[in-house]
C-alpha cells in the first residue's frame, strides 16, 4: 500500500441535459473514471462526482419541442445519461443535477458573497435578438465567421479553431441558430462579475501547479489582453434560478454549472453521513481536488471559476486536467453540430471495454486531439487484447486445467522473467499518475510480446506429460499466469470487465501490492471466454446507426 494516503475529490464537467451522451463526452469520463480507479487501487480515499448541466436556453428549447416541461425533461435525461455512464462502468460515487435543492442554495450563498464584496454591477448592454422568435440569443445560439482567424460557423463567445474569446458583436455575418435568420440588436440590463479584480490572485495561481504547461500558455495569452467584466445574467424566457430581486433575470448556466462540482458533493454528504463537506471544500482544505474538462471550457475554469471560488471563500482545485476534442475522419464528434456516435449506438456493436482501452491507447496529458479510426479500433482491440493478452493466458491455462487439475505449481520456472516484470510497476505508476495512459498500454504491449516469446521459447505443447517432465510443464504455464496477471493489474482501471472475469478465472482478486508477489499453489478455474473477437463488419452496423 501507499505510504502516504490521500484523500482525493474528482470531477468530470458537466454534460447537458438536452440530450444523450455521445462517445465525444464518454472520453472525457473514461479518462477520469481509469484515474480514479487507479488511485483506489493504490488504497487512497477517492470520491467521484459529476451533475447533468440542467439549465439554459436549449434545455428550454428542447423541452418546448418535445411538449414537455423542463424539469420532465432533465429528469428523463439525467436517468438516459445516469445509465450510458453505468454501462461503460463509470464509477460515479454520486451523479446529481444543477437543478437541485442544493444547487440553488450554493447559488445564493455565493451571490451574496459576491454582492457584499461588491463584486457586482448592473449595465445596460446591446444584445442580439431574435425578432422572429421573440428571444434574446445565448453566446452558443448565435453562429458567425470568427473576427480573429475568420473560421466559419463558430459560437458567439468562442472560437473552436483558434480559441479566441470575443463578444457576440464581433461575429461576422452572424445568423441565430434557433430561426436561422439575422439577429437585430437590442438594449438590455444585464449583472457583471468583476472579473478583473482577480488579475493579480490568477497570475500567480495558474504557476501553482496545478496547469500543464500548454494551459499556462493559453491562459497567459488571456490574462496579458485584459480580462473583462463577466456577464452572470440572462433574460426570460430562460429555464434556471432567477436572481434575487433583478425583474425577470436569470443566474446564466456558466454560474450555477460549476457549483454543480460543489452541490453534487453535498448531495452525496448528505447519503454519506461520515462524509465531512468543509473538509473538501473549506477555504483551508488539505483534501485534493481535481477537474476534468476538455479544452473548450479552458476559459472557464482557469480564469472565472478560481474567482468566484477566490471570492466566496471556497478552496481552488490542485490540477485541471484538459484534454483535446475527439474527431472522426478529422471532424469534431459535436452533439450541437449533429456529428456524434451515441454511447448507446455505440453498445449495440461492441463492448464498453473495447472503447475505454481505445482511447487509453491514445490519451496523454496534453491537449491534443484525438482521432478515431474504426478500421484502427478494430485492429487494436483484435490484435492487443485477444491476440496478446487474452492469448497469453489461454495457452497457459489449457495444460494446467488438463494436466494438474487446475492447480498452478509452487514454483515458477524463470524469476529472473518474473522480476522484469515487477521491475515496471515503478515505471506504470507514474504513467497513471500524470495521465499518461497511452504509455501504460505501449508498455503492456511489450512485456506481453516477451511473455509470449517466453511461452513460444518454451513450447510447453513439446514438452512430454510423463511424470519426470510434469515439473517443467506446471511451473512454464504457471508463469505464463502470473506474467497475463501482472499485466491486467496494471491494465485493471481501464478494462474493468476483463479484470472482473479474470479475477473470477484466477479465483483470486487483481490487487496493486499483490504484484510483487506470484500467485502460486492456486486453483483456478477452467479457462473461460474472457474477451471475443471484434468483427469489422459492425462498423457498418454503427456507422448507420449513427446517421
Amino acid at each position: 500500500m501507499s505510504t502516504t494516503l490521500r484523500k482525493i475529490l474528482v470531477t468530470c464537467a458537466l454534460p447537458y441535459a438536452n440530450g444523450p451522451i455521445h462517445i465525444g463526452h464518454m472520453l472525457e469520463h473514461i479518462q477520469a473514471d481509469v484515474w480514479v480507479r487507479y488511485q483506489r487501487m493504490r488504497g487512497h480515499e477517492v470520491w467521484f462526482v459529476s451533475s447533468d448541466d440542467a439549465h439554459g436556453t436549449a434545455v428550454m428549447l428542447r423541452s418546448k419541442d418535445l411538449g414537455i416541461s423542463e424539469k420532465q425533461l432533465i429528469k428523463y435525461i439525467q436517468k438516459e445519461h445516469k445509465i450510458d455512464l453505468m454501462n461503460f462502468n463509470i464509477s460515479y460515487d454520486n451523479y446529481h443535477n444543477t437543478h437541485s435543492i442544493e444547487n440553488l442554495f450554493l447559488l445564493r450563498k455565493i451571490f451574496s458573497a459576491l454582492n457584499d464584496k461588491k463584486l457586482l454591477h448592473k449595465k445596460k448592454i446591446i444584445q442580439f435578438y431574435d425578432n422572429k422568435e421573440q428571444i434574446f440569443l445565448p453566446d452558443r445560439f448565435i453562429k458567425g465567421t470568427c473576427p480573429v482567424c475568420y473560421s466559419e460557423n463558430q459560437y458567439g463567445d468562442i472560437c473552436e479553431v483558434c480559441g479566441s474569446i470575443y463578444e457576440p458583436i464581433d461575429l461576422i455575418n452572424s445568423i441565430s441558430a434557433i430561426s436561422g435568420t439575422p439577429p437585430i440588436l437590442k438594449e438590455t440590463e444585464h449583472l457583471y462579475f468583476n472579473l478583473p479584480f482577480f488579475s493579480n490572485m490568477l497570475n500567480k495561481w495558474i504557476y501553482s501547479g496545478v496547469l500543464e504547461n500548454s494551459i499556462i500558455k493559453k491562459t497567459e495569452e488571456w490574462l496579458k489582453s485584459g480580462l473583462k467584466t463577466w456577464c452572470i445574467s440572462r433574460d426570460a424566457p430562460y429555464f434556471g434560478f432567477k436572481i434575487p430581486n433583478f425583474l425577470n433575470k436569470y443566474f446564466y448556466v456558466w454560474l450555477d454549472a460549476p457549483i454543480g462540482y460543489i452541490s453534487s458533493f453535498k448531495n452525496l454528504c448528505l447519503k454519506n453521513k461520515n462524509l465531512n463537506f468543509n473538509e473538501f471544500w473549506d477555504i483551508n482544505s488539505k483534501c485534493e481536488l481535481y477537474h476534468f474538462i476538455g479544452k473548450d471550457i479552458i476559459y472557464f475554469h482557469t480564469l472565472f471559476w478560481p474567482s468566484i471560488l477566490e471570492a466566496s471563500s471556497f478552496r481552488k482545485p490542485n490540477g485541471i486536467f484538459v484534454h483535446g476534442h475527439l474527431t472522426l475522419n478529422g471532424l469534431k464528434l459535436s452533439k450541437s453540430r449533429g456529428s456524434s456516435i451515441k454511447a448507446s449506438d455505440w453498445l449495440k456493436c461492441f463492448d464498453s471495454d473495447s472503447l475505454r482501452y481505445y482511447y487509453a491507447s491514445k490519451l496523454t496529458n496534453n491537449i491534443n486531439d484525438i482521432e478515431i479510426n474504426l478500421d484502427d479500433f478494430i485492429y487494436k482491440i483484435n490484435s492487443d487484447i485477444v491476440n496478446k493478452l487474452v492469448n497469453l493466458a489461454s495457452r497457459s491455462a489449457s495444460f494446467i486445467n488438463k494436466y494438474f487439475n487446475g492447480y498452478l505449481s509452487d514454483r515458477l520456472d524463470d524469476y529472473n522473467l518474473y522480476e522484469s516484470f515487477v521491475n515496471a510497476t515503478k515505471k506504470i505508476e507514474i504513467f497513471f499518475e500524470n495521465r499518461k495512459f497511452s504509455s501504460i498500454i505501449r508498455s503492456s504491449m511489450k512485456l506481453l510480446d516477451i511473455a509470449n516469446q517466453y511461452i513460444n521459447e518454451k513450447k510447453p505443447w513439446m514438452i512430454q506429460t510423463k511424470i519426470e517432465k510434469n515439473n517443467t510443464l506446471h511451473m512454464i504455464c504457471t508463469t505464463g499466469i502470473n506474467l497475463f496477471r501482472i499485466i491486467m493489474i496494471f491494465l485493471k482501471p481501464i478494462l474493468p470487465v476483463l479484470s472482473k472475469k479474470t479475477e473470477l478465472f484466477l479465483v483470486s482478486n487483481l490487487i496493486w501490492d499483490d504484484i510483487k508477489k506470484p500467485l502460486l499453489s492456486q486453483k483456478i478455474k477452467d479457462f473461460p471466454r474472457l474477451y471475443e473477437r471484434i468483427s469489422s463488419d459492425k462498423i457498418l452496423k454503427l456507422l448507420k446507426l449513427s446517421k
